[in-house]
């Protein structure tokens, strides 16, 4: 989506994205892709997806839907911020984005039930995190257009 913004002493217009409807639109991906995984992994493979959070928690379609939602909103939150902060905003994002998905693996691997419940909530948080990292980092605004 583009709006069109005028320089009062040059009377030029020039496009501006506005990146919130794109955002949103990868909030809802991220969630999609992450249920349609859990649909594979769980009622069609069969894979049990258990873990241990103080009690024995079955991975339902709620919990990954709910999960991969804040992560995408947590992602969009802190690339905004980072837009108003800093000049390399995109590239800060990322690494940092990159570096939570990576920690986030920790968990299914420590708290997993069993080999396939290990390696299906792993996997849940990689396809999270690439499509969280891939679909926001194109919606991150250049330095221009955040003028």
């Amino acid at each position: 989506m583009s709006t069109t913004t005028a320089n009062l002493d040059t009377q030029e217009s020039r496009p501006t994205r506005v990146p919130g409807r794109r955002r949103l639109a990868v909030v809802g991906v991220t969630s999609a892709v992450a249920l349609a995984g859990w649909a594979i992994l769980g009622p069609l493979a069969g894979i049990t997806l258990q873990a241990r959070q103080g009690g024995l928690m079955q991975i339902g379609a709620i919990a990954v839907f709910v999960a991969s939602a804040v992560a995408a909103f947590a992602g969009w939150g802190l690339l905004a911020i980072l837009e108003r902060r800093t000049r390399k905003a995109r590239d800060i994002w990322t690494v940092v984005a990159t570096i939570v998905c990576i920690t986030s693996l920790t968990s299914p691997l420590d708290n997993g039930i069993g080999l396939g419940a290990k390696l299906g909530l792993a996997s849940l948080h990689l396809i999270v995190g690439a499509t969280v990292i891939v679909g926001l980092r194109r919606t991150a605004l250049a330095r221009c257009e955040r003028c």
